[in-house]
């Protein structure tokens, strides 16, 4: 894959990377090429195309797109972030065995326990910031550890590096989530990692009005085998839904840089309202991976989450906020909020949820790009 845009900053590679004029119009954007097959000139002779589930020119464009924000040389885009996830643990076979982060997506933790389970894939959910308690779960079975971080909703932060020189000593892949981070943040191939998903539904399309998923890797047999399964069960993105995330990805750089800015704000009031107990946010010096952070993160991100003293003060902002709206999902240009142990994490045994965490007092704020003193104000006022 040629990566014309290299050696360009970000913000030009976001704009850029992946795409060009079409060439039958000269359209500066990629059209949605809404077709579900190509005409061949003769029996299997085509112009790189020939039925949609094998490839499409919008999904191509995304694909080389995201591929090179995360210094990646293939890319894959599917129906979902957990389709992208699925097409991930479909290279696992009975026996084998999963050391996954601890406070996993509610999502992941249900597939990977009620449908991989079942399958014989046996799967450890352990908390990565102890290297040595994640080397007790590790043996000669473990063919993949997977990753989140930040992870989601507790915002702890793992150090990528550590885990994957670690990994690699049993021969595992590792595999990480980056979807709170974003390219714009964090590049997990660069520190070690053998392949990356995200859930373009959030920061990459960036306007809440698609789903999508993708995985990135520089490992050629593992891009094929990915491919494979991709085009054998038929899970890949629509061309209308690549179309909006290539929008999305080319302000990537700029709205990822005003949620963080406006999360870092928010954190920092909110870390001295009378109604909260502590403040989850890895950009504050308080956080106890903020030095991880500041090593592997441009900056803290979108989202933070924080512990309220009292169950009632909790039920009260989610009431009276007028500004952030209540809903799942995050990323978005919109600021959202969430009960975790309601909403995304409901499908966790309350026992885990409690174990890492996620309880009724345990709010995420997705922070949009709004003006600050607008969702600073509207906190306030809902917690009056």
């Amino acid at each position: 894959m040629t990566n014309k845009t290299s050696s360009h900053g970000f913000g030009t590679r976001a704009i850029h990377a992946g795409v060009s004029a079409d060439p039958s119009t000269g359209a500066i954007m990629t059209p949605i090429f809404q077709t579900s097959t190509y005409v061949q000139s003769a029996p299997g002779v085509n112009k790189g195309y020939d039925y949609s589930r094998a490839g499409n020119p919008t999904r191509s464009a995304l694909e080389r797109s995201i591929a090179q924000l995360e210094g990646a040389q293939y890319g894959l885009a599917f129906a979902s972030g957990m389709a992208a996830t699925d097409t991930v643990c479909r290279l696992l076979e009975p026996g084998d065995e999963v050391v996954a982060i601890q406070s996993l997506y509610g999502g992941v933790y249900r597939m990977l326990k009620q449908i991989y389970h079942r399958m014989g894939v046996k799967s450890h959910f352990v908390p990565m910031d102890d290297l040595n308690e994640l080397e007790t779960h590790l043996s000669t079975s473990t063919r993949l550890v997977w990753i989140e971080t930040p992870t989601n909703p507790t915002l702890d932060v793992i150090d990528i590096e550590a885990v994957a020189s670690i990994a690699k000593k049993y021969g595992a892949r590792v595999g990480v989530d980056n979807t709170f981070a974003s390219p714009y943040l964090q590049q997990p191939l660069a520190l070690g990692a053998d392949l990356v998903m995200h859930s373009a539904t959030k920061y990459l399309g960036g306007h809440s009005d698609l789903i999508l998923g993708a995985l990135v890797t520089n490992n050629k047999e593992l891009a094929e085998q990915l491919y494979f399964i991709q085009k054998s069960v038929g899970n890949m993105a629509a061309p209308q839904d690549c179309f909006l995330t290539l929008r999305g990805i080319k302000t990537l750089h700029v709205r990822m840089s005003r949620h963080c800015d406006n999360a870092m704000t928010l954190a920092e009031h909110l870390s001295q309202h009378p109604a909260v107990a502590q403040v989850c946010y890895p950009g504050l010096d308080t956080h106890p991976q903020h030095a991880i952070c500041r090593k592997q993160m441009k900056a803290g991100g979108g989202m933070l989450s924080c512990y309220f003293k009292d169950p009632a003060k909790v039920q009260q902002l989610i009431q009276r906020v007028q500004v952030f709206a209540l809903a799942e999902s995050l990323g978005g240009v919109e600021s959202l909020i969430s009960l975790p142990h309601a909403m995304t994490h409901a499908s966790m045994p309350e026992d885990i949820r409690k174990r890492i965490g996620i309880n009724e007092l345990l709010v995420r704020l997705s922070v949009g790009i709004e003006d600050i003193d607008d969702l600073i104000q509207d906190i306030d006022q809902a917690l009056a």
